[in-house]
């Protein structure tokens, strides 16, 4: 049965997940998924050591780039006797020198992400997509680092190997995770900022980076930081969203809804009340959205209340 025909309960029992608590299970669910994201870099790589990654100069290495006609100062080792035969000019073969891109994933497990409508809470479909991307670094054999936070603490990893670095990042997701569950009613101020400094020490220029959240602690503070990554890596920004978020549902009473110490209730009767809330949503998703896009990020968006799977094959 393919992923898009399984039942919502059918995809919680697949992957070991509840959708509420997170488990070192249902994270490494996602290990033989590896392969649906492709972590190949869409920017120039900025690093000088040798590894994995195509940097933009031509030269001897291990990829081929293209042919083009014979130039003074070409190694002639590297003449295509083929395409130079069928032209009747000298042709030569260029590659692209592999470069090593440590990745980082940034993982924002605040209270703000303690909120769910439907499938899994957004901080839950935050760690899944946290560990497939972890997963896919670690089959390509490229070093994986992180901080995972929320309120209540930090973690750090530095980039490490193999399934050694992947399995660092999960057990800090699930505990993380479980003490910002245990925490969500204590008063605690957003560190969003303050952890992307941290990362800004972390991540060595050229590195890939992994924002995955809900981007609703921003200030002008953090836009500044977000700009000074940009310049020196390549930043995937994973917008995680909950449908309740952006499109209020009909009901015929009003409904109290709650995420992290904040409630409010909400009168879904009331259609011209639903439509305002639409309006105002979406103004607001777009304007962060287009601040972060101008901040240097590539942008993508995931909800959490559908399985992530089919969500990656649509990109």
């Amino acid at each position: 049965m393919g992923q898009s025909q399984l039942s919502p309960q059918a995809f919680l029992n697949q992957c070991h997940s509840n959708g509420a608590e997170l488990g070192l299970k249902e994270l490494l669910y996602y290990k033989p998924k590896a392969n649906l994201l492709s972590l190949r870099p869409k920017s120039r790589v900025k690093s000088a050591q040798a590894g994995q990654y195509l940097a933009p100069h031509k030269g001897r290495g291990m990829e081929f780039a293209e042919v083009r006609q014979y130039q003074y100062g070409d190694d002639i080792r590297a003449i295509d006797w083929r395409v130079t035969a069928r032209t009747g000019e000298v042709h030569t073969k260029l590659y692209q020198e592999e470069k090593e891109r440590p990745v980082f994933v940034f993982t924002d497990l605040s209270n703000n992400m303690l909120f769910g409508s439907q499938l899994l809470l957004k901080s839950v479909q935050a760690a899944h997509l946290s560990a497939l991307v972890a997963w896919s670094a670690c089959q390509r054999g490229d070093r994986l680092g992180g901080i995972v936070f929320s309120e209540y603490g930090h973690h750090e990893l530095k980039p490490t190997a193999r399934d050694r670095g992947v399995l660092a990042l999960c057990h800090q997701l699930v505990d993380i995770h479980k003490q910002s569950l245990e925490n969500r009613e204590l008063s605690a101020q957003s560190s969003f900022e303050a952890n992307l400094k941290r990362m800004a020490h972390l991540a060595k220029p050229g590195s890939l980076i992994y924002l995955i959240s809900d981007f609703t602690h921003l200030d002008d503070a953090s836009f500044k930081q977000l700009e000074r990554l940009a310049r020196h890596c390549e930043l995937i920004g994973c917008h995680v969203t909950d449908p309740f978020e952006l499109q209020l549902p009909a009901h015929q009473e009003a409904l109290t809804v709650s995420a992290g110490e904040q409630s409010w209730t909400l009168p879904l009767m009331d259609k011209g009340f639903r439509e305002k809330f639409a309006e105002q949503a979406q103004h607001a998703f777009s304007a962060r959205l287009a601040r972060l896009k101008r901040a240097g990020m590539t942008m993508q968006g995931f909800s959490a209340a559908t399985a992530l799977e089919s969500q990656i094959l649509r990109y």
